[in-house]
Order: C-alpha cells, then sequence, then structure tokens
C-alpha cells in the first residue's frame, strides 16, 4: 500500500509536466512553417496532383484509385511528419544545442521524449483530417463511417515505428546532412513500397524487396480499411511485421540517444 502511494507521488508531478511540455513542443512545431505547412499541406497536394485526375476509376470490385491512393497518402503523411520533419527539427534542434540547455532543466528525459512524440501526433493527425477532407470534397472519395475510423487509427498506428526511426535519423546525422540523409531513406522506400503507384507498375526488383520495407506493411494495412485486399498474407502477419520494426527502430533509437550523450558528457 505504501509503496503503491510512493509510487503515485513520483508519477502525479510528471503528468502536468508532460502536458505542458507537449503543448509547448506542439506550438514550437506549428509555429515553424516549413515544418507544420509543409507535413500537413504535401499529402493533400500529391492526392491534387496524382489522385484527382483518376479517382474514379476502378482498381477492382471494391476499390476506387481515389481511394486507394487516400489511404497511400494518408500513411506517407503521418510517416512523413515522423521521418522528415520530426528526424530533421531534431537534428536541427541538435545543432542549436537545445538537447544541452533541456540539460540543464529539471526536465526528464522521458517526459522530454514522449511529449516530442506526442506533438509529432498532433501534427500527423492534422494532416490526416486535411487530406480526409480534400479528397472527400474536391476528390469525391467516399467511405463508411467504419472505414474512416479503421483508416485513421490504423494510419495512426502504424506511424508509431517512424516516430523511432525519426529519433534515430535525428540522432546519427547533423543539421546539415539531416534533410539529404532523411529523404534518401524515406523517399525511395515510398515509391518502393507502392505508395505513389500501384505495385504492379514497378519493376520486378522492388516487388521483391517491397516486403520487407516497414512503409509496405503499414500500406497493406491502410489499402484493406478502404477495401483493397492484402497481397500475399494476412493482416496479423503485417501486425507483427510492423511491432517487429516499433522495436527495432526504438532501440537503434536509444543507442544512438546514448552515443550522441556520450560523445557530449564524456
Amino acid at each position: 500500500m505504501a509503496a503503491a502511494t510512493a509510487t503515485r507521488r513520483q508519477v502525479a508531478p510528471i503528468l502536468p509536466m508532460l502536458r505542458k511540455q507537449s503543448w509547448a513542443e506542439f506550438i514550437k512545431l506549428f509555429r515553424v512553417p516549413a515544418f507544420s505547412t509543409t507535413s500537413i499541406v504535401l499529402p493533400s497536394m500529391f492526392f491534387a496532383f496524382i489522385g484527382l485526375g483518376q479517382a474514379k476509376q476502378s482498381m477492382g470490385p471494391n476499390v476506387t484509385f481515389g481511394q486507394y491512393f487516400l489511404a497511400s497518402m494518408a500513411l506517407y503523411g503521418v510517416a512523413n511528419v515522423m521521418v522528415l520533419g520530426f528526424g530533421i527539427s531534431l537534428a536541427n534542434e541538435r545543432g542549436q544545442k537545445q538537447d544541452l540547455l533541456m540539460q540543464s532543466t529539471p526536465l526528464p528525459p522521458i517526459v522530454f521524449f514522449i511529449a516530442k512524440a506526442l506533438s509529432a501526433l498532433a501534427i500527423a493527425f492534422l494532416a490526416l483530417v486535411v487530406l480526409s477532407v480534400f479528397a472527400a470534397a474536391v476528390g469525391g472519395v467516399t467511405l463508411t463511417a467504419s472505414q474512416w475510423v479503421t483508416l485513421g487509427a490504423r494510419s495512426m498506428l502504424c506511424s508509431i515505428p517512424f516516430i523511432g526511426l525519426g529519433f534515430a535519423l535525428g540522432y546519427l546525422a547533423s543539421p546539415n546532412s539531416a534533410p539529404a540523409v532523411t529523404n534518401l531513406i524515406y523517399l525511395p522506400t515510398a515509391f518502393a513500397s507502392g505508395l505513389f503507384f500501384p505495385m504492379h507498375l514497378l519493376p520486378q526488383f522492388l516487388r521483391n524487396i517491397a516486403p520487407y520495407l516497414p512503409l509496405y506493411r503499414g500500406a497493406q494495412l491502410v489499402w484493406d480499411s478502404v477495401g483493397e485486399p492484402i497481397a500475399g498474407g494476412t493482416i496479423s502477419e503485417d501486425w507483427i511485421y510492423m511491432a517487429g520494426y516499433t522495436v527495432a527502430f526504438f532501440v537503434l533509437a536509444l543507442w544512438a540517444y546514448r552515443r550522441d550523450q556520450g560523445r557530449k558528457f564524456n
């Protein structure tokens, strides 16, 4: 009983701290147009360029290209926030020595990292909402209520592994190299995973490596939410892959963080 009371007393001061820090991180990200505007508008812009003209074309008995591409851009948008926007902003903060400043405050590191993740998730959710409204209002994309909910939930869940990847790249890349490194990793895998063009239009060697890419596994889950059958696997298998990527990326992020801190403080 005493131990439980002590634990509650330790957690109680952290929750207000986490709430305030999360809000501060969100405002900081939102006030940077290069991050917020790009992250929120980019998926809708790609939908306008690629999806609008053929939104009504049939991809099969149960799905149109507009529905398929909406799901693709939903996943691309939330993962883009984590890898490109979030990872690069973290690398820039390191370049500005903001991490050293945070070390001098009483803020626990775990609160700092969770607050950053929550703020990025909030930006990703805004990007998802804007994309969905745009696709429905301008592209005429229609889904059932359960499909909208499933698409949103799966997209947000599939963004979690990329939080770890964004953290890792933010601590491994320098501020100057971060944009090039993250784009070199993220954009080719997005194309190879079929997010911009259906898999049957891609070269055979890309189709061979696609099943081992995290974006491909996430894409299978979001495509399934709008009626596109999963190719060569099951929903459970895709979730297992995403869980494995989550563990791997967060382990990599922890290693990168400790490596960076060791260089600065040892």
